[in-house]
């Protein structure tokens, strides 16, 4: 289509810096496929590539998983074809697009039950989700488990699937409304307070500390993670939201009880089409059986991707948030 287009960043900077640019006519090369979009994924790291917080080389696409329909694909490609219904969330990054290639092993298929825009909203969100409770965290029934920005994104998912799982959740939220909605998916206590707080109120619960931590926040939390966690305990920072966080020293885990900290990437742990599958299987299932309810709390047209980024990063947003082609 003649009015088909991309969202392209030049030089990074702030939400100002989206550029829109015209896409040509597009052709599948070997083990690819052509996807036309029906829904895109917003993503906090998105705002990382774009203000350069994550450098990449310039010029460059954002975003990181959408759902779409296939138009062609190109030589050896045999698990999809014409008309199929995909999604995808560890391609390489240029989803703020109308239509765009995509390596057809980043593809999953569809099922009937998951409309498009659940699935752009919780794909990527949903395998951290994932990956977190699973093979990274290991969460198991009996365990505690402290939930930063619990009312967000990852964190709307993670408080019910850690649930399902037998184990306790201490949310953590920013303000009093979000700490209504995270009561709303299960978690057991909820806690609106200052991150210097945060330690004496959640031992205040658990005196002897939380098994896990799972902290999207970064440079504002990662110390009062670290106070949270119990002996042996395990924290798990997966986002910058207030920044990258401080460097910490080893002796600082040691003290605070031989504390083991990780900074994974979903990546790392769908490095294969066997895991993306196994994922995106299970992320299905616990949106079938009611586990997970896709919240979609905002949508942007495509065409107004840089108000969308405004908003997230203002804390103006609820759930997930999906732009629209």
């Amino acid at each position: 289509m003649s009015d088909d287009y991309r969202i392209i960043v030049r030089a990074t900077g702030g939400p100002d810096v989206l550029e829109r640019e015209a896409v040509g006519a597009l052709s599948a090369g070997p083990d690819e496929a052509v996807v036309r979009h029906t829904a895109i994924g917003l993503n906090f790291i998105d705002t990382y590539y774009r203000a350069g917080a994550y450098p990449l080389p310039l010029p460059t696409g954002l975003g990181s998983e959408a759902a779409g329909v296939v138009e062609a694909v190109g030589q050896g490609v045999t698990g999809f074809k014409p008309g199929d219904r995909v999604a995808y969330a560890s391609a390489p990054i240029g989803a703020y697009a109308t239509i765009r290639t995509v390596p057809a092993a980043h593809l999953v298929a569809l099922p009937n039950a998951i409309d498009d825009r659940t699935a752009a909203a919780v794909m990527l969100k949903g395998m951290t989700a994932d990956f977190l409770v699973g093979e990274c965290g290991r969460v198991a029934a009996g365990q505690t488990v402290l939930i930063h920005a619990a009312a967000g994104g990852v964190g709307s998912l993670l408080v019910p699937w850690i649930k399902a799982l037998g184990a306790t959740v201490i949310a953590h939220v920013g303000s009093p409304d979000k700490a209504e909605r995270v009561r709303r998916l299960g978690a057991d206590y909820v806690l609106c307070c200052a991150f210097e707080d945060l330690a004496s109120e959640v031992r205040a619960i658990r005196p002897q500390g939380v098994d896990l931590v799972l902290d999207s926040v970064g440079k504002a939390s990662l110390p009062a993670s670290i106070a949270c966690a119990g002996r042996r305990g395990l924290v798990v920072s997966y986002g910058n939201a207030s920044g990258a966080p401080d460097p910490v020293a080893p002796a600082t885990l040691q003290k605070a009880g031989s504390v083991f900290l990780t900074r994974p990437t979903m990546f790392d742990y769908v490095d294969t089409r066997e895991r993306l599958e196994a994922a995106a299987t299970r992320l299905f299932a616990r949106i079938a059986d009611g586990t997970l309810k896709v919240q979609v709390g905002q949508t942007f047209p495509l065409s107004d991707v840089a108000k969308a980024h405004w908003a997230l990063e203002g804390r103006k947003t609820i759930g997930s948030t999906v732009l629209i082609p």
